[in-house]
C-alpha cells in the first residue's frame, strides 16, 4: 500500500514541508533511504544523514531547522519516534497475520485458549495453562502447567513462563530440592523476549503485571513481582522475592538482588547492581548502584586513579625527604 504525506501527516497531527503528494510504502534507516521509503530523525546523532537520504519522506520534531537543502519532504511532528511508531502499529495492521493455532503447535486438552490466538509451530501450552485474546507464542515458547497469560500478550521464540525456581535446601549430602508449587501470572500487553525466562513461585505466584516490556535473555526468579509499564533490557536478572515498581526502566545487565523493593519511576543504567531497597524516581548506575550523577563523577575519578596514584607516591617520597633533611637541620 502506498500513503501519501498528506495522508501520513493527518495521521500523525504533523505539518507537511515540501511536496504533499510524495507517496512511501516501506520504512528505511534515515541512514539507508531509499526512493519510495519513510525514515525518521530524531537522535541528533543523525541529523547529518538528512541531507544525504533518498528517502522520499522524513519525520522530523517540530523544532528541526535543516542548515541546508534537504531533498526529501519532511512532516514535522511533536516527537518524530512516538510518531514513527504509531505509523508501523499502522503498518503492521494492514499486513496479513497469520492466527490459529499450528499443528506443529502442542495444547494440552486441559489448556484454555481465548479466541484470536496464534500459536507458531512447537510452542507447547501446558496442563491447565491459561492463554487470554489475541496473544501470540512464537516457536518454542513454553508456557507451563497452571500459568495464565493475558490478552493482547507476544511470547518469542524460547522464551519459557513457568518453570522451576531455583529452590534448594542445603544438606550433609548436597541440595535437596523444594518443590515449586506456585504458578506465573502475566497480565494483559506484556511481551517477552526470545529466551527470557519467568519462574513459577515457590508458593503464590510470580506476577508480570500489564503493559510489562522484558527483552531477549532476562531471567525473572520466582515469586517476583514486576510492576506495570516497566521495561528491561537484555541479560538483566531480578532475584527471587523481589518487588519492582511501576513505569520503571533497567538498562542491559542490571542485577537486582533478592527479597527487596524497588519503587516506581526508577531508572537503572547498564550494568547497575542493586543490592538493596531503592525508593520512587531514583536515577542510579553503577555498582553497587549509586546516584547516576556521582556516578560519572566517580567514574572521571577512576580513570585518573593510576596517575593519582604515582601522584601520591611521589608526593609521599618528597614529604619523607623533607623530614629527613629538618630532622638533620635540627640536630
Amino acid at each position: 500500500m502506498e500513503f501519501t504525506a498528506k495522508q501520513i501527516a493527518e495521521y500523525v497531527q504533523g505539518i507537511v514541508v515540501g511536496n504533499e503528494n510524495a507517496t512511501v510504502h516501506t520504512f528505511a534507516k534515515i541512514e539507508e533511504g531509499t526512493p519510495g521509503a519513510l525514515s525518521f530523525l530524531s537522535n541528533p546523532k543523525y541529523t547529518s544523514y538528512i541531507y544525504q537520504t533518498k528517502s522520499t519522506i522524513v519525520l522530523v520534531n517540530k523544532d528541526f531547522e535543516p542548515e541546508q537543502s534537504v531533498n526529501a519532504t519532511l512532516i514535522k511532528v511533536d516527537n518524530a519516534y512516538e510518531s514513527l511508531a504509531k505509523l508501523m502499529m499502522l503498518y503492521e495492521q494492514t499486513t496479513p497475520r497469520h492466527t490459529g493455532i499450528d499443528p506443529l503447535a502442542y495444547v494440552s486438552p486441559t489448556a484454555k485458549i481465548g479466541e484470536n490466538v496464534t500459536l507458531y509451530p512447537f510452542s507447547y501450552v501446558g496442563d491447565g495453562a491459561v492463554i487470554g485474546n489475541n496473544t501470540t507464542l512464537y516457536p518454542h515458547a513454553t508456557v507451563y502447567h497452571d500459568c495464565r497469560v493475558g490478552n493482547d500478550c507476544i511470547l518469542h521464540a524460547g522464551c519459557v513462563i513457568g518453570a522451576d525456581g531455583f529452590g534448594f535446601a542445603p544438606t550433609a549430602n548436597g541440595y535437596e530440592k523444594i518443590p515449586q508449587i506456585g504458578i506465573v501470572v502475566i497480565e494483559d500487553n506484556v511481551e517477552i523476549g526470545a529466551n527470557t525466562c519467568v519462574d513459577r513461585a515457590t508458593m503464590g505466584a510470580t506476577i508480570v503485571h500489564k503493559g510489562v516490556k522484558l527483552d531477549n535473555l532476562i531471567q525473572i526468579a520466582h515469586n517476583v513481582e514486576v510492576g506495570s509499564h516497566t521495561v528491561m533490557a537484555s541479560q538483566t536478572g531480578v532475584a527471587g522475592s523481589t518487588k519492582v515498581g511501576e513505569w520503571c526502566m533497567f538498562g542491559g545487565q542490571c542485577g537486582i538482588a533478592g527479597h527487596i523493593t524497588i519503587g516506581s519511576k526508577v531508572q537503572l543504567g547498564a550494568q547497575s547492581g542493586v543490592p538493596g531497597r531503592i525508593k520512587d524516581g531514583q536515577i542510579l548506575m553503577g555498582y553497587p548502584a549509586i546516584d547516576s550523577k556521582k556516578f560519572m563523577k566517580s567514574s572521571v575519578v577512576f580513570k585518573n586513579l593510576p596517575d593519582m596514584y604515582t601522584t601520591l607516591n611521589q608526593l609521599k617520597k618528597e614529604v619523607e625527604e623533607l623530614k629527613q633533611a629538618l630532622a638533620a637541620k635540627n640536630s
